[in-house]
C-alpha cells in the first residue's frame, strides 16, 4: 500500500490520506494550531481578558516576550496567534539550526519590511535556549531598537538560559501544562473541525478520552499525536464508523512519557528528599517512582538518600546510614528493574526513621567558626608528644587516659567553653542525650570539687 493511502473498508468508496488532509500530509497537530485566541486551550492564567500578556497583545504594546514551559503547553502557537492578532510579520529560526548570519539576514529583511511595507516583524527562536551567548548578545541592539519584536520559547528555565540583557528587556511568562478538560477541548476540535478529522465518522469511548487527558501530562501535542495515531490504524467498523476505545487508545501511546528536563530532574529529586525529610513514605515512594520512570541514574538516586541518612537522621537512627549505604551499593550491582526494590526499601525506612539534623548543624557551625573566627589553640595536654618538638616542650605531660579511669576522665579537649552537637533526644539521640548530661554532670562535679579546693587552699 502506498504510505500516502489509507483506505479504510472499500478503496474505491473511501478517499486516500492525501484527499482527506492535502498532499503534505502535516501531523494533526500541525494541522489543528488555533487560529484565534479564542480557539487557543489553557493557560489562562495569562491569556484571560484583563491579564498583562492579553492586555499587551490586545494594545498592540510589547517589544519582546519570551514564554517559558514544558513541551506541547503551546508556546510557538501562541506566538503566530499575537503575530497574526498584531499584524506581523512572522519569522521563525530554531535556536537548534540557526546561526548568527541567518539572524543577521532576518534582520535586514526586518529592516526593509519596516521600511517599505511599514510592517512590524515578530521574530520566533524557538528553544532559545540553545543559542549561545553570541547568538543571544546579537539580538540586542535590533531589539533595542524596535527593528524585531522578539518571542522566545524555551523548556528551560529562562533565568539561567537567556542572558540577563534579553531578560531585562522582555516579558516573561511561564506555560503551564494543560489542563485534562483542556486536552479533552482539543480532542473534541480535533474530531470535529474539517482540519482535523472531521470528514470522518470517528468516535472516541469516553474511557479513551480520559485516558488520553490523563496519560499525556499535560502535552497537547502528545495527546493529539495518539489520537492521530489511534485514528489511521483503526479500520473502519460495518457501521461507518471508526471506534477508538481504550484499548486502541493505550496502544497509541505506549510508554507514558514524563516531561523531565533538567529543571524537573531537581525539583523532583528535592521532592523526593523532603518528603524523607518530613517523613511521609509514600510521597517518598511517589516521587521515587517519577525519577526511575523518567530513567534517572539509580545511582544518583541512592547517593542522595546516603546523604539524607546522615544529614536529616544522623544518631536518631545509626542504621539509616548503613542501610543506605548498602542500598547504594546493591543498586550499582544490581541494576534495574530488580533495584527499584531496594531503593524503595531504603526511601521507606529513611522516611520512616527518626529524625535529627544534630550532627549536620554540628559540623556547619564548627566550620563557620573555624572560617570566620580566631583558631583555638589546642590544650596542651592533647598535642603529639612523639616529636621533637612535642618532647621538648611537654606536650602530652598531663593527658589523661579515659580507660585508665573508668571510661570517662575530665580534662579540657577545646579551650572555650562551645556547644556544637545539640541533640534533642529522638530516637536513638534520647540514649546519647543521657550519656551527654550524665557527663556534664561529672565535669560539674569535678569543677566545683576543684573551686572548693582552691577555697580552702587559700584560707
Amino acid at each position: 500500500m502506498n504510505e500516502l493511502e489509507f483506505n479504510f473498508g472499500n478503496p474505491a468508496a473511501e478517499p486516500s490520506a492525501e484527499g482527506r488532509f492535502g498532499a503534505e500530509r502535516m501531523p494533526l497537530a500541525a494541522r489543528m494550531r488555533p487560529r484565534t485566541l479564542e480557539e487557543y486551550c489553557g493557560q489562562s492564567h495569562i491569556l484571560a481578558p484583563g491579564k498583562l500578556l492579553r492586555r499587551a497583545i490586545d494594545a498592540d504594546n510589547f517589544s519582546s516576550i519570551i514564554l517559558s514551559g514544558p513541551p506541547g503547553v503551546g508556546k510557538t502557537s501562541l506566538a503566530e496567534l499575537i503575530a497574526n492578532t498584531t499584524d506581523a510579520a512572522f519569522v521563525r529560526l530554531s535556536g537548534v539550526t540557526s546561526t548568527v548570519a541567518d539572524i543577521r539576514r532576518e534582520i535586514v529583511m526586518a529592516k526593509e519590511r519596516r521600511s517599505n511595507a511599514r510592517r512590524r516583524t515578530i521574530l520566533f527562536v524557538d528553544e532559545i535556549h540553545r543559542f549561545n551567548r553570541a547568538q543571544q548578545d546579537s539580538l540586542l541592539p535590533d531589539v533595542e531598537s524596535g527593528v524585531v519584536r522578539l518571542i522566545g520559547a524555551t523548556t528551560f528555565n529562562p533565568t539561567f538560559y537567556v542572558v540577563n540583557a534579553l531578560m531585562s528587556r522582555s516579558l516573561n511568562f511561564q506555560l503551564e501544562p494543560l489542563a485534562r478538560e483542556d486536552i479533552k477541548k482539543l480532542l473534541t476540535n480535533a474530531l470535529t473541525d474539517e482540519r482535523g478529522f472531521g470528514k470522518l465518522k470517528v468516535e472516541l469511548a469516553p474511557e479513551a478520552m480520559e485516558f488520553f487527558a490523563e496519560v499525556c501530562e499535560g502535552d497537547g501535542r502528545r495527546s493529539l499525536n495518539a489520537l492521530e495515531m489511534a485514528v489511521l490504524s483503526t479500520p473502519v467498523a460495518e457501521d461507518g464508523v471508526i471506534h477508538v476505545d481504550l484499548a486502541v487508545a493505550e496502544e497509541s501511546v505506549q510508554k507514558k512519557v514524563l516531561n523531565y528536563d533538567d529543571d524537573a530532574h531537581y525539583d523532583t529529586a528535592s521532592a523526593f528528599i523532603k518528603s524523607m525529610r518530613g517523613s511521609d513514605p509514600d510521597a517518598a515512594v511517589y516521587y521515587l517512582a517519577k525519577m526511575l520512570h523518567a530513567g534517572e541514574d539509580i545511582r544518583f538516586i541512592a547517593r542522595r538518600m546516603v546523604i539524607l541518612a546522615s544529614e536529616d537522621i544522623g544518631n536518631a537512627d545509626p542504621r539509616a546510614i548503613t542501610l543506605a549505604t548498602s542500598a547504594m551499593q546493591a543498586v550499582d550491582l544490581i541494576g534495574m528493574p530488580e533495584a527499584r526494590i531496594i531503593l524503595a526499601q531504603a526511601a521507606t525506612y529513611l522516611a520512616t526513621a527518626p529524625k535529627s539534623n544534630a550532627a549536620y548543624m554540628a559540623i556547619n557551625e564548627a566550620l563557620e567558626d573555624v572560617q570566620k573566627n580566631r583558631v583555638q589553640p589546642i590544650p596542651y595536654a592533647l598535642r603529639d608528644p612523639h616529636s621533637a618538638g612535642g618532647k621538648a616542650n611537654n606536650h602530652g605531660k598531663d593527658y589523661v587516659y579515659p580507660h585508665a579511669v573508668g571510661g570517662f576522665a575530665v580534662q579540657d579537649y577545646l579551650s572555650v567553653p562551645k556547644k556544637y552537637y545539640q541533640v534533642a533526644g529522638a530516637g536513638y539521640e534520647a540514649k546519647i542525650k543521657e550519656r551527654l548530661d550524665y557527663f556534664a554532670e561529672l565535669r560539674r562535679a569535678a569543677a566545683e570539687k576543684a573551686a572548693a579546693g582552691g577555697e580552702n587552699g587559700s584560707r
